[in-house]
């Protein structure tokens, strides 16, 4: 059975008694809200580890945007449930002042790969995520990490700083999980209409079609253009930006030798949604 923690102390108390019998222990960082995408996170720490803690945890840090984090869905009790049913061993639920006590006054910057893309639609974001995640790693001296590759950026974010700062943490990114349509899973998806989810798919097949006509041989810019045209005229607000960059550094890329990704972020019934695919 879960058994839910709230404090530093007693997650490091259980650790520390896990760690003492030899074990090895995962982590999945998570801000609640759970569906497929990360109970695929926690099935395959569980595959690897001895031990899994998920933690839930609506980050004020890393939003921008004050009604964003308000509008956050919190579903508590509908987490932990999903968590037994895969059989995780900790849920940490802290309290925003048990990460960020009076006076918490340090800031973990990662500088290069958070900038273009989100870090430039969503200034501050990364150093958010950055520091927290530097925070989650050392309340549970996890030995493993888990993150979803629907978040590219924040997955290449998260890698650097850890090779960085010398962290003893192996960085595990697990493949998007996608609805039956495509759609990648998100707990932001729930706050679609049904008409803007019957369209929201779209942006996976226009990135998809987009990549298949790069290999193919079409010029990028033209095959992007398309694909920004395909997601507007399916009634999308607006795009943000579509992106093929270098898969590890984020940096734009014309070199189809090395890894490639393209990158998409759109707004949909007020819903930003985000997306990703290799080239």
């Amino acid at each position: 059975m879960t058994i839910i923690l709230r404090r530093v102390a007693e997650l490091r108390d259980v650790v520390r008694g896990w760690k003492a019998a030899g074990e090895v222990v995962g982590v999945v960082p998570t801000m609640g809200a759970l569906h497929d995408g990360h109970l695929s996170l926690a099935r395959r720490a569980k595959a690897e580890c001895d031990r899994v803690i998920t933690t839930i945890f609506v980050n004020p840090k890393q939003f921008n945007n004050p009604e964003d984090l308000k509008k956050y869905p919190r579903t508590e009790e509908a987490d932990v449930a999903l968590l037994n049913t895969v059989g995780v061993d900790v849920a940490f639920i802290p309290a925003p002042e048990e990460v960020y006590p009076d006076g918490h006054a340090t800031t973990v910057s990662v500088l290069g790969v958070s900038e273009p893309l989100e870090g430039r639609m969503r200034p501050g974001h990364f150093d958010g995520v950055a520091t927290v995640v530097t925070k989650l790693f050392g309340m549970t001296e996890a030995n493993r990490g888990y993150f979803g590759q629907k978040d590219w950026q924040q997955l290449q974010v998260v890698l650097r700083l850890v090779r960085d700062l010398n962290l003893p943490v192996t960085v595990v990114g697990c493949e998007t999980i996608r609805e039956a349509d495509g759609l990648a899973m998100s707990s932001r998806n729930v706050r679609l209409t049904p008409q803007g989810r019957g369209k929201a798919s779209i942006l996976y097949a226009a990135i998809t079609a987009a990549a298949a006509d790069i290999r193919a041989g079409q010029s990028d810019r033209m095959a992007i253009r398309e694909a920004a045209e395909a997601i507007r005229g399916a009634g999308f607000d607006r795009v943000e930006y579509i992106e093929l960059r270098d898969a590890e550094t984020l940096m734009p890329s014309d070199d189809p030798h090395r890894p490639r990704r393209m990158l998409a972020a759109a707004w949909l019934d007020g819903v930003r949604l985000i997306d990703n695919i290799p080239v």
